[in-house]
């Protein structure tokens, strides 16, 4: 996790600072590594994620504006937790992830959920300001330019509205640090940045502004919030 925390103040630009540098992870390098763990995913990541993914619904179901779209939907684990005042797009790159995500909503009976589409999430096929809100849970270490993300996001949410990103974060010191490093050499096979640094997703005026909590277990995991301005 980043070592900037704060509750949440009043501010916008891109990103004039390079972000850290990251192991190298491509759009065909995810598919491949999601394709292996899209049978096993809810056993192997639904526990540990499961209060991130809530909180981060929590905090959805909170805000106005009622078109959700959930970035790296996955197998929609966190579908069933939105009310139903809120209309939800999920996009995933994942098209085996997406069937389990088809599923779900079928055998759950999620009227909410408007589609399920795959999609690369740094370029969309979303007019400009579709959607009130975008929540992205656990993909911004995911995608090749996570700073092309956040403005692809930008893009998609009305002025007013609200982006939030829940994700592992890098430790800056001590021996988490040290073993998150350690384990960026596996990223291709993981299919994520073990090295992932909140500076490589928000550029400094983002990260002066936003809304950034630690969620459970053991603050692993971090809640992003950001008014589109």
């Amino acid at each position: 996790m980043s070592d900037v925390l704060h509750e949440c103040p009043p501010g916008q630009g891109e990103d004039q600072v390079p972000p850290p540098s990251r192991s190298a992870l491509d759009a065909e390098a995810v598919k491949v590594a999601y394709r292996r763990w899209a049978g096993v995913y809810d056993t192997v990541f639904g526990g540990i994620s499961g209060v991130g993914r809530r909180r981060a619904v929590e905090a959805v179901n909170a805000l106005s504006g009622r078109n959700v779209l959930e970035v790296g939907v996955g197998t929609g684990l966190a579908l069933p937790f939105y009310t139903q005042d809120k209309c939800i797009t999920g996009i995933d790159l994942s098209g085996d992830m997406l069937a389990r995500a088809r599923e779900r909503v079928q055998k759950e009976h999620l009227t909410n959920v408007d589609g399920l589409l795959e999609m690369d999430a740094e370029e969309t096929s979303f007019a400009d300001a579709s959607f009130d809100i975008a929540v992205a849970m656990f993909v911004a270490s995911v995608v090749p330019h996570p700073r092309k993300l956040l403005r692809e996001l930008k893009r998609v949410v009305r002025p007013g509205g609200h982006i939030l990103f829940v994700n592992h974060f890098l430790a800056p010191t001590g021996v988490r640090g040290a073993v998150e490093r350690g384990m960026a050499r596996a990223s291709r096979s993981l299919g994520w940045h073990p090295d992932f640094a909140m500076e490589s997703l928000l550029p400094p005026e983002d990260l002066a502004r936003a809304c950034i909590q630690p969620v459970p277990p053991l603050g692993l995991f971090t809640l992003v919030t950001l008014d589109r301005i």
